[in-house]
Formats: structure tokens, C-alpha cells, sequence
């Protein structure tokens, strides 16, 4: 999927020296658990980002799962600021 990330978390990114969508998957990794692979390891087109994932939880945590992503999603983009910037 593509995400829109704040230009904090962009900032961040090139600080760290890390593609902005390998940042967001190694953050969305210490604060789940949860393993997507960034996209610019597929040879994606200059200036898009995005991520792959296959989620294979039983379906009774199909929820939980997916409850944890959109709150590590939301916790982000406040931490980074709310000025976005399509990525």
C-alpha cells in the first residue's frame, strides 16, 4: 500500500540515511512486531514508496492485527508532525 507520511518522518528518514519506507517498516517492526517489507527494495519508480506485506494471522486475530497497524499507523504520523506529504 501506499502511505502519506509528515515531512518530519521524511526528515527522519534521510537523517537516519534509510529510505522513508524502510523507516516506517523497521518503526512499525519495534513498536508491533509486525514485518512488512519496504518497497524500495522491488525497484520501484523514483519517488514512490510504498510496502508489501502478507498478513497470515488465524482469522479470530485477523482484527487485533490489523487494530495494531492502524494504531502504529495514527501514532506515527502524530510523532512526526501533521504537516503530510505524499509519499
Amino acid at each position: 500500500p501506499q502511505v502519506t507520511l509528515p515531512a518530519g518522518a521524511l526528515a527522519a528518514a534521510k537523517a537516519a540515511k534509510t529510505p522513508p519506507d524502510e523507516f516506517y517498516c523497521m518503526r512499525l517492526l519495534e513498536a508491533t512486531g509486525l514485518v512488512v517489507v519496504p518497497g524500495s527494495g522491488f525497484g520501484q519508480r523514483e519517488g514512490s514508496w510504498h510496502f508489501r506485506t502478507t498478513f497470515l494471522p488465524p482469522d479470530h486475530q485477523l482484527e487485533d492485527v490489523l487494530g495494531r497497524l492502524g494504531t502504529f499507523h495514527n501514532k506515527f504520523l502524530a510523532t512526526y508532525d501533521t504537516h503530510s506529504t505524499e509519499l
